[in-house]
């Protein structure tokens, strides 16, 4: 009774405000921590209280990080949120095969499967997992979440490959009205149907909009590339050339790189830093964020929780069209690397050029010696222990507060290291003093794009950098088999030090530079397809 009165009750009051708008998901997980640790109290003296709260379950949601991803911070938010709503959450935690997920959803009878995932290659895992449903006959509702899904990718790719509902979920104020309505025997059916509505119609306005979109083909894009005059802007030659290791720096060190707004974006909380402390509706909220963020930052520091780690490397460089030779040094007579770059395929107006991440790097026909770089930096390494602790202590805010903090030190390091390149390893900007909100903003010259981002979406050019750093070996960081990093508070990228270098995004590309890049890279076109299908037209 006390766990079903008392207890929910106030839970079920949380939920409630929570989803009014009048309380926020830092709170939400906090009154979890109090309701679980209440509950975990309680038990040993409630004989039959598992099976009483499980027979007034709202409903048994399996939630899980699909193959190959390694992120979990937002599905382990979600995960609190729906349970502080009386969902029965089965979390089968991250890099879970689409086999494990739809035996467990058989074996366990769940009303409702929930997936997630960061990197672009989760998309397809996302895909084939509705696709195995459609073809074994089962009819579970399926949730959609994660950085890098959308609406627009759930209506286009997943809905017409399922036979069941699926809902994109970009918000976790918005999963327990969603599951709710999926579960509910007297709104299902209507919800339904109302959503598969809306999808048909978003996705038929979708492809629409997409097919008036005018592209060039891949010679003509190549013709249209941005032309950097290399002896205007000549390349400057690194003060240290080759691979330098981090074994580990202090964590203080990294501390004021620190970008607070993804931070307060991971809650839930949107706004920008300091400035968010003075909204009316969320500023108190993030106040009181903060300064628990900075309780817990000061444990870490002091106990020495997490380490960092980094490997980069400067080379010698010059493109040919669309790659990028790296050489083992100056007599540029022996290539160590090949990246294999994409260019906009998408019409411009008179003279706005198709860009390539290689247009930043002097031909090789130029006889200009250019250079550019590439890195991994980690701030994870303990990051899942520390995590681990605060989960068996029943404290849902500890855990997921660690495994942000640690994304901000990541992103901080990479903030760090790129300033100490641009100043003193390759020394292209040795007299810029930049603070930190201008290195926020990217006022800096030079650009550090990632695989797997707009300008460069090919997650298989990682494979390349862990190759040619040896990362793995040097630093321990891995890459799955869809080539998410672990641990996951990890970055990887590349250094472009032309001051005309900018980031871009790639948007789609046509057929004819599929066959072109299969080939540059010596894989099937099959192959290829499956690793640029979010980028395919």
């Amino acid at each position: 009774m006390v766990i079903e009165g008392h207890l929910m009750n106030g839970m079920n009051i949380v939920g409630d405000l929570f989803g009014e708008g009048k309380m926020f998901l830092p709170q939400v997980v906090k009154s979890a921590r109090v309701m679980k640790k209440a509950v975990a109290y309680l038990l040993p003296f409630i004989e039959e209280a598992k099976t009483d709260d499980s027979s007034n379950s709202a409903g048994k949601i399996l939630m899980a990080t699909v193959k190959g991803d390694v992120h979990d911070i937002g599905k382990n938010i979600v995960g609190v949120v729906l349970a502080c709503n009386n969902f029965e959450i089965i979390d089968l935690g991250v890099m879970v095969p689409p086999e494990k997920i739809i035996k467990t959803a058989i074996e366990e009878n769940v009303d409702i499967i929930g997936l997630s995932g960061l990197i672009t290659p989760s998309l397809d895992e996302m895909v084939f997992l509705a696709k195995e449903l459609k073809r074994l006959d089962i009819k579970i509702p399926l949730l959609i979440g994660g950085a890098t899904t959308s609406k627009a990718h759930t209506a286009v790719k997943i809905f017409s490959e399922i036979n069941s509902p699926v809902v994109h979920v970009n918000d976790a104020s918005r999963a327990v009205g969603v599951a709710s309505n999926l579960i509910n025997k007297e709104t299902k059916d209507e919800y339904w149907k109302k959503i598969h509505g809306d999808y048909t119609v978003f996705r038929e306005k979708f492809l629409s909009k997409k097919s008036q979109k005018r592209y060039i083909d891949y010679k003509t894009a190549k013709q249209n590339s941005f032309k950097i005059d290399f002896n205007e802007f000549k390349p400057i030659k690194p003060n240290n050339l080759g691979i330098e290791i981090i074994e580990e720096i202090p964590l203080d060190e990294l501390v004021p790189y620190i970008d607070w707004s993804p931070f307060f974006n991971t809650w839930g909380l949107h706004g920008k830093y300091p400035d968010i402390f003075d909204y009316e509706m969320t500023g108190k909220q993030a106040k009181e964020l903060f300064d628990d963020a900075q309780i817990m930052l000061k444990k870490i520091l002091k106990n020495k929780s997490l380490k960092a780690k980094a490997i980069y490397g400067l080379f010698p460089a010059n493109s040919i069209e669309d790659d990028i030779e790296l050489y083992k040094d100056e007599k540029r007579d022996k290539v160590i690397a090949r990246f294999i770059t994409l260019r906009q395929q998408l019409q411009k107006r008179e003279g706005e050029p198709n860009l390539s991440i290689s247009d930043f790097i002097a031909p090789k026909d130029s006889n200009i010696k250019d250079y550019m770089g590439c890195f991994c930096v980690s701030t994870g390494f303990g990051s899942d222990e520390l995590s681990k602790e605060y989960e068996d202590k029943i404290d849902d805010y500890g855990s997921i507060m660690v495994k942000a903090l640690a994304d901000r030190l990541a992103e901080a390091f990479a903030e760090y290291l790129h300033r100490e390149i641009r100043i003193n390893k390759w020394g292209y900007a040795k007299h810029e003093k930049l603070d930190n909100i201008e290195l926020i903003k990217e006022s800096y010259k030079g650009i550090r794009p990632a695989p797997g981002y707009p300008a460069c979406p090919d997650h298989l050019e990682k494979t390349t950098i862990w190759e040619l750093l040896d990362v793995e070996k040097t630093i321990g960081v891995k890459l799955t088999e869809n080539k998410a990093m672990w641990p996951a508070s990890s970055i990887s990228g590349y250094y472009f030090g032309n001051e005309k270098s900018k980031y871009f995004g790639l948007g789609n590309i046509n057929e004819d530079q599929l066959k072109d890049y299969s080939k540059r890279r010596n894989i099937s076109l099959e192959k290829a397809r499956k690793w640029l299908s979010p980028n395919l037209n």
